[in-house]
């Protein structure tokens, strides 16, 4: 029966899907980044109170459903979603023959049940702020994975470049990283901690926030010298491009930032930073594959 299963599946998932399959991965990761935030910004990040059970008695919040609760099942629903996802993409990947979409495929697949396990561990700790953060940083990874597998479909046997150029590139990378991991931490320390009697990190929110918008600064500075160096090197307008989309989605996550803070945090707006940090992810991704692989499209 399982052979009978993996043979419909491959018939149904071809290698001409390797693309929209790809495409598939980055919005549902993302997507989850939303759904998470949203489990967190509404309190209902205990609404489902254990684990991998919803209650003690059930898989899902039937007895016990309330806003909560429908919440919190609803993000670990999507994780079938992702499943289903990440499972057609390493069948299409596989029919490529091609090893590094391959091996790329299954890192993306093995991040779902890493993603599941993780929130366990959230829940079954009561939220605790530096897992929660873990939690949101392995759907990054997974999200900057997907954008390093939609190019390798097309850019595989392009010359990787060296060079000052590309050093600047990786501080770039790195700094973003800062920015979402320090991100993290201001969310740890702040009010929204997914549940009223959840634990906070004990960090003091104005000083995460002010260290927040330095690395934040950094970040911004090292695009903004990336751009002018691209400029100056006559970079493919591709390259020039993707550090402008950079550029643009850091003004607008600093923008959101800023008011989020003087607005006490509303909800809307939170929601919104974390679509943006999802965003960030993928964009800063894009910006190093563009320097190191050059191409004239």
């Amino acid at each position: 029966m399982g052979m009978t299963m993996s043979t419909t599946t491959a018939r149904l998932v071809g290698p001409g899907l390797v693309r929209p399959l790809g495409w598939a991965t980055l919005v549902a990761n993302a997507v989850l980044v939303v759904t998470g935030g949203a489990v967190r910004l509404t309190g209902s990040g205990l609404g489902c109170p254990t684990w991998p059970r919803c209650t003690d008695q059930s898989m899902t919040p039937h007895g016990n459903l309330n806003v909560h609760s429908a919440i919190e099942f609803g993000n670990r629903t999507l994780t079938f979603v992702l499943t289903a996802v990440a499972i057609a993409t390493l069948v299409a990947a596989w029919q490529t023959k091609r090893r590094d979409l391959r091996l790329l495929s299954l890192w993306m697949a093995l991040g779902i049940p890493a993603q599941a396990v993780i929130g366990g561990i959230t829940v079954l700790t009561d939220l605790n702020p530096w897992v929660v953060s873990f939690h949101l940083l392995c759907s990054m990874a997974i999200i900057g994975l997907a954008v390093l597998f939609l190019w390798r479909i097309d850019h595989a046997d392009v010359p990787v470049e060296r060079g000052p150029v590309v050093w600047l590139a990786w501080a770039n990378f790195a700094a973003a990283w800062l920015v979402l991991y320090v991100g993290t931490v201001v969310t740890g320390s702040g009010p929204h901690a997914g549940d009223a009697h959840s634990p906070r990190n004990g960090l003091s929110p104005l000083q995460m926030s002010q260290l927040h918008a330095d690395v934040v600064f950094l970040f911004v500075g090292l695009t903004v010298g990336l751009l002018f160096t691209a400029l100056a090197l006559r970079a493919p307008r591709g390259t020039v491009q993707a550090v402008l989309v950079l550029l643009a989605v850091q003004v607008s996550q600093s923008a959101i930032g800023f008011v989020q803070y003087f607005t006490n945090l509303p909800i809307v707006l939170v929601g919104f930073h974390m679509l943006g940090a999802a965003v960030i992810s993928a964009a800063v991704t894009w910006v190093l594959l563009r320097v190191r692989q050059p191409v004239a499209a």
